[in-house]
């Protein structure tokens, strides 16, 4: 799922490597430095260095920069192009396979459901919208506004700081996900419908890998097939079997629950440009529960990791405490799915990497995962061309593990952040009170959504640091004095 949570400025960079025959990157052992919650930095050093490569000139106060260039040991292809399949066309297959396809690489993505419908909040940055190129009819709704509703009910109100043209997309996965895979299938992908079922590594060094699938030729007609590739993009989400095939470990995970309610056109309008979510032991001992509104009707949802067999439970309480905003609505379908809680502990192995779920890139806190399985789809195709001079050369384990640095580099400390925030904030209803009472400050509000909006370094005041970090130690120390005087009252 992807979602917005306050979460104090904490940021990300929005750098983008270049598909061409050199990739930029800095050092693996420079990682930013961070003052609180957030980069010190007021600028984003990567794109600088990617803007400045780009005019043939060095930025004056840029770190050495590392120019990568394909292995020559790496031999050429003799007839064709280099050959890669891309398994699972959600953002981050769609964007790796589109990636691949537009640099000269035969490019075969295979998606085993092409009206898949995940259960996911559906929120996405607006940074995305510009950087993925999304057309705005595929964004249902433009939310300016957000609820974040305590354990207690008390509601405060988000977006104050928000400029008139920005807003969070709402958008349906089964519309987003097919318009990437359409892309793809536009740039020369071959898009497969079919599941994978098994992998075999290649018997020489430089010998192809197969793969065994069942290929869907419509009117429940089904195929096994194999189909020689020179390496593998595993995209097949949190119970990827392209992961289990390199060996790549077990992570820890999220249930996410959703049903999505058609309700009456009244109540409609109230959520025409508003989301919400809940957080209290009643509707996640550890996650949030959400209402984030679609084209006609609403998504109401919640995910836990702890207490997995309680979800039909917690869903249940997400609805009672919204249900004078949603009553008369009818479920018109029911969605559950596994979220993954942090990355696998190997995401590349030969010929094969993994990206967006099936690498784990889903947030704490916040549950995004949405943009960081279109980038990781992105940057490890981009990272395939320029391993493979687009193309032209065989790739090796090197050049994969070039992308995975470079991501690591970019949304690692971001990952670390919102895990402590987690922990810190989602462990008690005392804590989640004073989570709720801190989204209402406005320096929090303007931080948290420049950083979410826009994947990007967002400059701190130390002042307006020092006040957020006082208030929030007050905010706690009254949700526990509240939760001892309720102790006494029972």
């Amino acid at each position: 799922m992807a979602a917005v949570a306050v979460t104090a400025g904490v940021s990300s960079s929005s750098a983008t490597a270049t598909a061409s025959k050199t990739l930029t990157l800095r050092p693996h052992n420079h990682l930013p430095s961070f003052s609180g919650l957030r980069r010190s930095s007021p600028h984003d050093a990567a794109t600088s260095l990617s803007l400045a490569a780009s005019r043939g000139r060095k930025s004056p106060s840029s770190p050495p920069v590392l120019v990568v260039r394909a292995a020559k040991q790496s031999p050429k292809l003799s007839g064709r192009n280099l050959r890669v399949a891309v398994i699972g066309g959600g953002p981050a297959g769609g964007c790796a396979a589109e990636t691949l396809a537009k640099g000269g690489v035969e490019t075969f993505l295979i998606e085993r459901k092409l009206d898949n419908s995940k259960p996911c909040g559906g929120a996405i940055p607006l940074c995305m919208v510009g950087e993925f190129d999304l057309p705005l009819d595929i964004i249902d709704r433009r939310v300016t506004k957000m609820k974040m509703i305590s354990p207690s009910n008390v509601a405060v109100d988000i977006g104050r700081t928000l400029k008139p043209h920005e807003y969070i997309g709402m958008v349906r996965r089964e519309v987003l996900d097919a318009h990437l895979r359409d892309r793809a299938a536009s740039a020369g992908a071959s898009v497969i419908n079919g599941l994978f079922l098994k992998l075999d590594p290649p018997p020489a060094p430089d010998a192809p890998y197969t793969l065994h699938y069942v290929r869907y030729d419509g009117g429940g007609a089904s195929t096994k097939c194999t189909l020689e590739v020179d390496a593998v993009v595993g995209a097949d989400g949190a119970n990827s079997r392209v992961a289990k095939s390199i060996g790549a470990g077990d992570y820890e995970y999220a249930i996410a629950f959703q049903e999505r309610i058609k309700i009456p056109d009244d109540k409609m309008e109230y959520y025409k440009d508003l989301a919400e979510m809940y957080v209290g032991d009643d509707v996640s001992p550890d996650f949030y529960g959400w209402v984030f509104p679609k084209c006609d009707h609403v998504a109401v949802g919640t995910g836990t990791v702890t207490h997995k067999p309680d979800i039909k439970k917690f869903q249940s309480a997400t609805r009672l405490r919204a249900k004078d905003k949603i009553e008369g609505g009818k479920i018109i379908r029911i969605e559950a799915h596994p979220i993954p809680e942090h990355p696998r502990p190997r995401r590349s192995k030969g010929r094969v990497a993994l990206v967006g779920d099936a690498a784990g890139y889903v947030t704490k806190c916040s549950g995004e995962g949405i943009y960081f399985a279109a980038k990781s789809g992105r940057m490890c195709g981009e990272a395939i061309l320029v391993g493979s001079e687009n193309g032209k050369r065989l790739i090796n384990e090197d050049d994969l593990k070039k992308y995975l640095r470079e991501f690591d580099r970019l949304y690692w400390p971001t990952y670390k952040v919102l895990d402590v925030l987690q922990k810190v904030f989602y462990r008690s209803n005392p804590a989640r009170e004073a989570f709720v009472e801190m989204c209402g400050d406005d320096y929090v509000q303007r931080m948290t959504f420049d950083s979410y909006l826009y994947k990007r370094v967002v400059p701190g005041n130390p002042l307006e640091d020092l006040k957020l970090a006082v208030n929030t130690i007050g905010s706690l120390v009254r949700a526990n004095a509240l939760r001892r005087e309720m102790a006494k009252l029972s």
